[in-house]
Order: structure tokens, then sequence, then C-alpha cells
């Protein structure tokens, strides 16, 4: 428990001692006029107060990475507890709040259009197609967990395919409505439940103290496929959420859209990623300490799905009433992440097509052609729809931190806070693509006969982060010299 109680304290005061420092690198500026300000349409553009749009951010964001991620990723040991305390710190809030306050400094652009400003016009194309289809992806994905969930609590009549159409169809009004009209009413209540979860579970994590792993015993993978499954990068991917997600990176902008006053963006951007940090860092605790070890875990969840511990953990450490509570608070977390992520699907694609959106025909225009998308992805399996979401995830963080790396270096900021997030977690998601099954080993096995070994995986995430730093070097000596001929000019 020493050691819980410590990565919690170091996530709190990393968010007022690094927090600080990046957002006086980057130079947040209270008195600068925010897009809510010069761009007011009722539907999009409209100013909250900045305790909703914490709550809004946290919600967006949360989904089901920091609970079910972290009780799936901390069968890798104690080594998922210190990724989710340094990777939150300083790679997943410094990249959520820096992508956020671009969308400031660019009237609140998507995403897309950000990383395109930076890295070119061509890969703002490649990133327009990539982050609306995992747009849909992720509300396609988190349609099913909060439906099986509900089944649960509900009679049997009420299925999980009734479920599936109740909240496919709050996504749709979700992402049509203003959003102080449904999300800005709706999410104070959902996060009132999972803060209460969080809170409710943390409480019995010292009741229990006793059974709390330390972060220094044995700092081996105690995953029983190790082997298969090593922890790097197997680890950094499926503990996303909990400690950077590229997912992220869409959200800040719909939140930088509502914002009044840049002085709220550090506690709205770098501190609703803490807070999800701090819900990793419980529930990967709780989850080990409720079934009694890595190995009770692991054969906890052999016959079952995280879902049901959750389920069990929730009514047995709460109680009846507050395990329902504690339940509705884990239903909500991947449904206020899906109904948010249709809705940044579609302001990246009304960004792209220049439709402006107050008319509810214009989102109607934009809209309907992403449900029915979303509609057709759901149709594939879950579970190969979550492998895929996990790498295209990190994928996003690449070139998200990497065109923030390329805005601060333009701007003689020190942008060392991001360059060493991206090169490591180009290595990390390079390395997953070559290695992991649903990467390019199923088709090297399927199709030629082979697998990539482990080490010629590492060697290409390597490769590909050398190469990408290269390329960043090249082109800062590039500006350096161009600033340099126009200052002689």
């Amino acid at each position: 428990m020493i050691s819980f109680s410590v990565a919690l304290l170091l996530l709190i005061a990393g968010y007022f001692v690094y927090g600080t420092f990046v957002s006086k690198v980057f130079g947040q500026d209270p008195a600068r006029v925010t897009p809510v300000h010069t761009h007011a349409d009722g539907v999009d553009f409209v100013e909250l107060p900045t305790w909703k749009i914490f709550l809004i951010q946290f919600l967006n964001i949360a989904g089901l990475g920091p609970i079910f991620g972290a009780i799936m990723g901390v069968m890798f040991g104690p080594a998922a507890f210190l990724w989710i305390v340094f990777g939150t710190i300083f790679a997943g809030a410094v990249h959520d709040y820096l992508s956020g306050m671009m969308s400031l400094r660019s009237d609140g652009a998507s995403l897309p259009e950000i990383v395109g400003a930076q890295l070119g016009g061509g890969v703002k194309n490649v990133m327009r197609v990539f982050s609306l289809l995992l747009m849909i992806l992720v509300g396609a994905v988190f349609v099913y967990n909060p439906a099986d969930l509900l089944g649960m609590l509900t009679p049997s009549s009420l299925d999980r395919t009734f479920w599936i159409v109740v909240i496919f169809a709050y996504y749709m009004l979700a992402t049509l409505l203003p959003i102080d009209k449904l999300i800005g009413k709706l999410y104070p209540v959902f996060g009132l439940a999972l803060l209460f979860m969080a809170v409710g579970i943390m409480t019995m994590l010292y009741v229990n103290s006793g059974s709390v792993p330390e972060m220094w015993h044995d700092f081996s993978n105690r995953r029983l496929d190790a082997d298969a499954a090593p922890i790097f990068p197997m680890m950094f991917v499926s503990i996303a959420c909990g400690a950077i997600s590229g997912f992220h990176a869409t959200q800040s902008p719909m939140m930088a859209r509502c914002l009044k006053n840049e002085r709220h963006a550090r506690p709205v951007f770098y501190g609703a990623m803490v807070t999800e940090g701090i819900v990793a860092l419980i529930w990967a605790a709780a989850a080990v300490t409720f079934t009694g070890g890595y190995t009770e875990l692991q054969q906890a969840l052999a016959g079952a799905t995280p879902a049901t511990l959750v389920n069990d953990i929730s009514k047995e450490w709460l109680g009846a009433v507050g395990g329902v509570l504690a339940i509705l608070g884990v239903i909500a977390a991947p449904i206020t992440s899906g109904d948010t992520a249709l809705r940044s699907a579609r302001l990246i694609a009304a960004d792209f097509m220049g439709i402006k959106q107050k008319k509810i025909a214009s989102r109607l225009m934009v809209s309907v052609p992403i449900f029915v998308l979303c509609f057709i992805i759901m149709l594939v399996p879950y579970e190969a729809l979550w492998r895929y979401f996990a790498w295209c995830n990190q994928v996003l963080s690449v070139f998200t931190l990497w065109a923030i790396t390329v805005y601060l270096m333009r701007h003689s900021k020190p942008y060392w806070i991001t360059m060493i997030p991206a090169m490591f977690m180009t290595a990390v998601t390079v390395t997953y693509i070559f290695f992991a099954p649903e990467g390019f080993n199923s088709l090297t096995s399927n199709f030629l006969g082979f697998t990539i070994s482990y080490e010629t995986a590492v060697a290409a995430g390597l490769g590909a982060a050398l190469l990408l730093t290269l390329l960043f070097a090249r082109h800062r000596r590039a500006c350096a010299a161009s600033l340099s001929v126009a200052e002689t000019d």
C-alpha cells in the first residue's frame, strides 16, 4: 500500500509541478480571446462553466481504457503501475494539454487540421481519413460493453440487443444536438457516478491495504504468455487511456471551442488526464487485490470478461446500492466517449469539407453517413474491433506528438517535452504493429508462411524512431537556415 500511496501522490504532484512547467513552456495567456468568443454558434462553440468542461473532457477521454485497460494491463506486473504514473505525467497529460492549447490558438480547429498545419498537406489528408475512421471505430467499440453491463442490471427482457439500440440512439442525439442541451446536462450526473466509483474503490483499497501489491516486489512480467506478450511493446499499448492515448487529442478541440479563458486550460486538459491516470491506478490495484494476486487475476479473467470482474468488485466492496452506483459510473465512461467520438467525427468531417454546423440540416448531411458507417462496423466481432482500435489509437498519438514537437520548435520553445515521448511512442507503436498477432504478423504468417521475430520488430520500432528523429533534425536545421536568411535580408 505504500507504493500505491506514493504513486497517487506523484500523480497529484505531477499536475501541480510538471503541469505548471508545461503551461509556462507553451505560454498560456489569460488575456487572449478564445474561439468561443469569436465563433459562437450555439451548437459547438458554446461557453460552458469550467467545471462542466472538465467533467466533459474527463468523461470523453476515460472510456473503458482506465478501467478495463488497467485491469488487463496490470497482468504485466508492477511495471504497469510505473507506466500509469510516469506515462500520465510526462506523456499523456502533456499530449492532451498541448493539443488542446494548439486548438485554442487555431480557432478550435480539429486534430487533423492542427497536425496538418505542422506536418504538411499530405499528412493532413491522411490524418483526416485516419482520424475520422478511428472516431467511427470508437463509437462502434464503445457500444458493446455498456450494453453488456446494463443487461446485467436489468430484467432479461431488456437484453444486450435492446441496450445496443438505446445507446446508439443516444449517440445520434448527442452528435446532433447543441453541446449544452444533452451532453452539458447529463455529464455532471455521469461524472458524479464515476467519481463516486473511484473514491469508493480507493477507500476499500485502504481498508484492504494488506493485500495491495507493492511495486518493488519482482518487476517481472506476470502474464502466463509472457514470451508472446513482452512488456515492451505490449503493455504500453494495452494501458493506453490510463497513460497516453491518441484518441484524447481528438476530444481536446471539442472542449477548446467551449473554454472561456486560457487560464482554465491546464485544469481541463492536463488535469483531466491526471484524473484518468488516478482512476487507472485505482482499478489496476483493485483487480490484483480483490482476486488475491496476479495469478488469481488471470484465472478470474480466463472465465469471464473485465466487465464481470468490475461488477463483482463493485458489489462486494461497495454493497448493493454502492455497487449499482459504481457500475453506473463504469457504464457512463464508455458511453460518454462513444457519443463524443461520433460528435468529433462530425466536426472533423465538417472542418475539412468546410460545412458550417449551425443548421440542423448541415449537421444531418455530415452525420448520416457517419452513423451508417458506424452501424456497419458494429457488425464486425467486438474482439477484432478492440484489437485494431488499440494500435490505431497509439498511431494517432505518434502523429500528434511529432506535430506538437514541430510547433514548439517553430516557436522557439523547449520541444524536448514532446520529442522524447514522441520517440518512445514511435518505437512502441511500430514494434507493436510488427510483432502483435493483429499486426503485420497476421499477414506474413497467413500469406507468406513466416512470422516476424521479436528482435526484428524491436529493430523496426527503434529504426522508425531514429528515422523520424533525423527527419525532425533536418527540418529544424532548414527552419533555422530560413530564419537566418530572413534576418540577413
